[in-house]
């Protein structure tokens, strides 16, 4: 049980108090749709370079990083070094000018200005459905992370209330929080809170890490609790302690550093919208390479938890007994079942409905991974610390909820509402309708929450969720941007058969150690992957390999637009701005450099 005290809560009220009133004071400010949904395009470079960084690294991937650090070893630091910042860095500088001067709303507007109706048709329903399920997945992660450290037993325990319904509580609980702030402030606040959530996050995990790696004896102390392949960022691709070369190896260099990773930050619109939020377009390029920065550095605070978890003692029922004058005591600690059966501080998984253990295909006890970080909270932060960490994963899980209904309320108002079913309203109508997606975004994020029960680890889950809807996209916007011969027909039938390419390839496939259905092999096993993790990145390849190629053939077979139509939407047909008078140390360029030598350096550190 943790050690709650009224410091911790009051720490945690108060954030609370915090982001609501936020979205208070921004309220007066949300007049139109365009200040609801576009942040009234007026932030400064550096508010939109921390809120993109907190849309798309939030407690999701906090937990879900710890996740993978305890199941994959050190090579999840691959997700920064590999899959974040060479995506961030390109983005800023090669893709931001087209979407930010095509002066598009959001991702699946850009698609239509670039190509046409459907293909924004069919990419707008396709991530709506993303984003319903990554905020289902983040209210998930808050449940777990708040039945781990028993936060709200005593709460229910003095209302008389099942204990069963402490996952359901806080699934409404951070929904109707976020719901109001959203509701109040629109995708400033959200911003705002995206920048409040880094600064949390840093000040709840570093005290964290710290204190695990004096328990565990620094360092070196770690690295002898652990196999070798764990603690190395290159040997055990995907799966820990299997061979580090071959077509491993293939499918992190590919399938994280040119597909997962470069889709998501590149065009996944829940980050993207957190630039476009600039004030300029130069605001709008600075964004990303700002938020490169701290990635530099973030695998110290998200990848250590999870290895310190795994390499720490599992803790077993043990019975102590003194003599005191001749007199016989015992004194036993009782730890419960599933810790016993877990690995280090990771416990087995249990079923929050039921609360029977899940089993592998094998028959043995399925890890529960996602609970690597929150034990270690629990273990080591004392009062007042405690409290601060818990607020810090709160915040951040909160924060990727906030991301996915902005994005969500943007995509269904301007692309598919005004687009489909009500053209021609008031602006206050279109704002209304903003408000009222939200609250319906929410609610079916409230019912998918659910569906994340049976995974036991959350990035993998989410990864395979990009590999279905980002891959191909990324795919169609590569060849969009780059490409004036890519034409409409060619991206809606490229997105068509990338998408249809990742199901078929889930359906065929299936990691080991795991049963047929939501992990895939719901059609035939033809090939059995080491993780779940390798599944995804060979999903991803397969998906964007096939929107490549076919939207490419269809190209070739339709006829193209007019150049003269692809100004401001093609990089090779649009203008540069000339920027002599700018020092060139000021320039996007000059950042971009900086940060991709502490890319290189930070994979050098780890190798």
């Amino acid at each position: 049980m943790p050690n709650l005290t009224a410091v911790d809560w009051l720490i945690m009220l108060l954030y609370f108090v915090f982001v609501l009133g936020i979205g208070y004071a921004l309220k007066r400010h949300m007049k139109t749709s365009r200040d609801f949904l576009e942040a009234g395009r007026a932030l400064p470079a550096w508010i939109c370079g921390l809120a993109f960084m907190g849309a798309g690294l939030g407690g999701q991937e906090a937990i879900g990083m710890g996740a993978s650090s305890a199941k994959y070893g050190l090579e999840s630091a691959q997700f920064f070094g590999i899959g974040a910042i060479p995506a961030m860095i390109f983005v800023g500088l090669f893709m931001m000018p087209l979407y930010y001067g095509s002066k598009a709303r959001s991702v699946p507007e850009f698609l239509r200005l670039r190509f046409d109706e459907k293909t924004r048709a069919l990419n707008a329903c396709s991530f709506a459905a993303m984003t319903v399920f990554s905020s289902g997945v983040s209210m998930y992660a808050m449940a777990r992370l708040m039945e781990a450290l028993h936060v709200f037993d005593g709460l229910f325990r003095a209302q008389g209330w099942a204990p069963e319904g402490i996952f359901t509580f806080t699934i409404v609980l951070s929904a109707v929080v976020v719901l109001a702030y959203i509701l109040l402030g629109g995708l400033t606040s959200a911003i705002y809170n995206h920048v409040l959530q880094f600064f949390l996050m840093v000040a709840g995990l570093l005290p964290l890490v710290l204190l695990g790696l004096r328990a565990i004896g620094g360092w070196s102390g770690l690295k002898a609790t652990l196999p070798a392949a764990y603690m190395h960022e290159w040997k055990g691709v995907m799966h820990a302690g299997s061979n580090p070369v071959g077509i491993e190896g293939i499918g992190l260099g590919v399938g994280l550093g040119v597909v997962l990773g470069a889709s998501y930050w590149c065009s996944d619109f829940r980050v993207i919208q957190t630039a476009m939020a600039a004030n300029s377009v130069d605001s709008a390029r600075r964004a990303p390479l700002i938020a490169a920065v701290p990635m530099i550095f973030l695998p110290l605070l998200l990848i250590l938890p999870g290895l310190l978890a795994i390499g720490l003692p599992t803790p077993h029922t043990t019975t102590v007994e003194r003599r005191i004058n001749g007199a016989i005591f015992r004194t036993t600690t009782v730890v419960r079942p599933e810790v016993e059966a877990g690995r280090g501080l990771v416990p087995a998984k249990t079923d929050p409905v039921t609360g029977k253990p899940i089993l592998t295909a094998s028959g043995e006890p399925l890890l529960d991974y996602d609970l690597a970080t929150p034990n270690m909270l629990l273990h080591f932060l004392p009062t007042g610390l405690l409290g601060l960490g818990l607020t810090a994963l709160a915040a951040g899980l909160m924060s990727g909820m906030a991301a996915n209904a902005t994005a969500f309320n943007t995509v269904f108002t301007c692309d598919l509402y005004q687009s489909y079913i009500y053209k021609g309203g008031s602006d206050g109508h279109y704002l209304a309708v903003g408000r009222w997606a939200t609250v319906g975004g929410m609610l079916l994020s409230v019912g998918t929450a659910y569906a994340a029960i049976h995974c036991n680890n959350i990035t993998d889950t989410l990864l395979l969720v990009f590999a279905f809807v980002n891959a191909p996209l990324f795919a169609t916007l590569l060849l969009g941007m780059f490409w004036k011969r890519a034409t409409g027909h060619g991206a809606f039938a490229g997105l068509m058969a990338g998408m249809a390419t990742a199901m078929l390839h889930h359906g065929l496939t299936l990691p080991v150690d795991v049963r047929a259905g939501v992990h895939g092999g719901w059609i035939a096993v033809l090939h059995h992957y080491p993780s779940d993790l390798a599944q995804s990145f060979w999903t991803a390849i397969f998906a964007f390999s096939a929107s490549l190629i076919v939207t490419v053939a269809m190209s070739y077979c339709t006829k193209a637009r007019a150049e003269s139509e692809l100004v401001g939407l093609v990089h090779s047909l649009t203008p540069r701005p000339t920027r002599a008078h700018i020092a060139w140390w000021k320039r996007p360029e000059a950042l971009a450099v900086a940060v991709l030598l502490g890319a290189i350096a930070l994979n050098i550190f780890f190798y």
